[in-house]
């Protein structure tokens, strides 16, 4: 199995258990039978239930051995149900319309959101169930992000259901909704035009300065920024995080007519930042585990004083594994247990 051991899946998986639950959010889902539908991370099936009453196409995709052999018993004899067994992360996505409708583990949300609106051939709709933070992430809200940035030409995102912590088992320690992820028509930025406004906005968001001018000047330099910024009737004093997207498409219209020159300074900034992201992400999966955790036997100082085989020099203080790491010069890394 991957770096996530099996024993560890069941960690970061919260069922839904509740079949009247999972008919509400399938009916919300407005799905029928002429829907092929991708049920991604199935688990024990209850989402795939409610999809196949629907008599909509349903293929159930699940990383658990023993979780698939059970789906395989329950739908043997549902004509309208594929249980296949495999990583939702690394399935192969179909090149006609589909819908997709999942229950992720939420550390996993960003890269599935990724795969989804990166793929050849983008689903429809996404039904997603997502932690609240990370839908606020990716639809800018209450405050613009660069993830919602990077999303919002191509795809919308609506809340359909609010969620109760004991709608799940295990109930998580987080607020989770269920969302609506739909494939714009026509697009706000044309296909042709994905990479440069990508780079853009990417650096303007890159930049860690206090205003949008800033943030530009950093990169394009002072008089292009102003530029844009005028051209494009932009306050050049609001933060980045405080300007609407109607705004960003304002000003990547003017961007996109600056010289080549002006424009190759943004080049490859968003593969840059991916680079970076994979390597923290990267970092922070070397953190101790809880299944590696024996018995807590604090000291005064607040540290574990046996950690097993695994820890590779780590150091719990509360609920935080400090790790020591040789990557970045003598910094450690810190990550939330």
């Amino acid at each position: 199995m991957s770096p996530r051991t099996r024993s560890q899946l069941w960690r970061t998986q919260n069922a839904i258990t509740d079949p009247s639950l999972a008919a509400k959010l399938v009916s919300l889902s407005q799905v029928g039978p002429r829907d092929v539908v991708y049920d991604l991370g199935a688990g024990s099936g209850v989402l795939t239930a409610a999809l196949a009453r629907q008599g909509s196409r349903v293929i159930a995709i699940e990383r658990d051995p023993a979780l698939v052999r059970r789906l395989r018993r329950r739908f043997h004899d549902v004509p309208n149900v594929v249980v296949r067994e495999g990583d939702i992360l690394a399935c192969r996505l179909p090149r006609s319309e589909y819908v997709i409708v999942a229950n992720p583990p939420f550390d996993i949300t960003a890269d599935l959101v990724r795969k989804l609106v990166d793929a050849e051939t983008p689903p429809r709709d996404g039904y997603l169930v997502l932690q609240r933070e990370a839908a606020q992430r990716f639809a800018g809200r209450p405050r613009m992000t660069l993830a919602a940035l990077l999303l919002a030409p191509w795809f919308s995102l609506r809340v359909l259901h609010t969620f109760h912590r004991s709608d799940f088992a295990p109930a998580p320690g987080v607020d989770a909704v269920f969302v609506r992820l739909h494939k714009r028509g026509p697009p706000l930025v044309a296909r042709s035009e994905e990479r440069l406004y990508r780079d853009f906005v990417t650096v303007a968001f890159s930049a860690w300065r206090p205003t949008i001018a800033g943030a530009l000047a950093a990169t394009l330099g002072r008089a292009a920024a102003d530029r844009l910024l005028a051209h494009a009737a932009v306050d050049r004093h609001l933060p980045p995080s405080h300007l609407e997207l109607g705004g960003w498409l304002a000003l990547f219209r003017e961007f996109r007519s600056a010289p080549l020159v002006i424009r190759q300074r943004v080049a490859g900034a968003e593969a840059h930042a991916r680079r970076q992201r994979a390597r923290l992400r990267k970092l922070h999966r070397t953190r101790t585990p809880r299944d590696s955790l024996d018995r807590r036997l604090f000291g005064r100082d607040g540290l574990i004083r046996n950690i097993r085989s695994g820890s590779d020099r780590a150091e719990v203080r509360g609920g935080i594994v400090e790790k020591r790491t040789h990557v970045i010069g003598g910094v450690g890394l810190v990550a939330r247990a």
